[in-house]
């Protein structure tokens, strides 16, 4: 029993996501502080407001609150995009091309399967010097 569960928990992709879920965490500090003490702050020179939580009351239903964080939510993400995940794609690509990788052309598997029956059928007739393809149409009528 604790054989399996140290298999488990030694597996690569346990530790991967264990990492990533930890950095996560860290990393959301790092974009909450640029949203909160950059981003919203600009914002609210724009507009007046850091938030919209007093926008649209109605008694209970306050629909500025999730205005707010659907907002907060959209600043995150393009933070997350435009800070982080574009730098580092332009600096993988920029190191493939240092180190003169080359993307190869994604096929996929599929298409490539179709692909090899396709040419072993044109092979196939070029051997044989029989068509190996029947036409549905012909036999009728």
């Amino acid at each position: 029993m604790l054989k399996g569960f140290k298999d488990f928990i030694m597996r690569g992709n346990v530790i991967d996501l264990a990492v990533g879920v930890i950095i996560g965490g860290a990393f959301s500090t790092v974009i909450n502080a640029l949203v909160e003490s950059v981003i919203m702050p600009a914002i609210s020179m724009l507009v007046g407001s850091p938030n919209f939580d007093d926008f649209l009351v109605f008694g209970q239903i306050k629909v500025g609150v999730f205005l707010t964080a659907v907002v907060n939510f959209l600043l995150i993400a393009a933070a997350l995009y435009f800070c982080i995940v574009m730098p580092i794609n332009a600096m993988n690509a920029r190191r493939a091309r240092k180190l003169g990788l080359e993307e190869e052309d994604e096929t996929e598997p599929e298409v490539a399967l179709l692909t090899e029956i396709r040419d072993a059928l044109i092979s196939n007739k070029n051997v044989t010097g029989a068509s190996s393809y029947v036409d549905p149409e012909a036999n009728k009528g």
